[in-house]
C-alpha cells in the first residue's frame, strides 16, 4: 500500500513533532502544522507514519491506495 493523501485535522498544537520527523512533508506555520504541497508522499512514507505515531494529539491522518 502507498500513502496517497496526508492531512492534519483540527486540534494541532504546533508542537513541531511532525516537522522534526519529516521536514520534507510537514511545516509548522503559525499556530498549526501544515502538509507541504507537491511532496512525493511515496518517498517519505515511513517518515509520515513516524510523524503520525509521534503526534501527541493524534491529528495527522493519511489515506492509502
Amino acid at each position: 500500500m502507498a500513502i496517497k493523501r496526508v492531512w492534519i485535522e483540527e486540534g494541532c498544537t504546533a508542537c513541531g513533532m511532525c516537522e522534526d520527523e519529516s521536514p520534507e512533508v510537514f511545516e509548522v506555520a503559525g499556530d498549526a502544522a501544515v502538509v507541504r504541497e507537491d511532496v512525493d508522499l511515496a518517498e517519505y512514507e515511513q517518515d509520515i507514519i513516524n510523524a503520525v505515531e509521534s503526534c501527541p494529539v493524534q491529528v495527522i491522518q493519511y489515506e492509502e491506495d
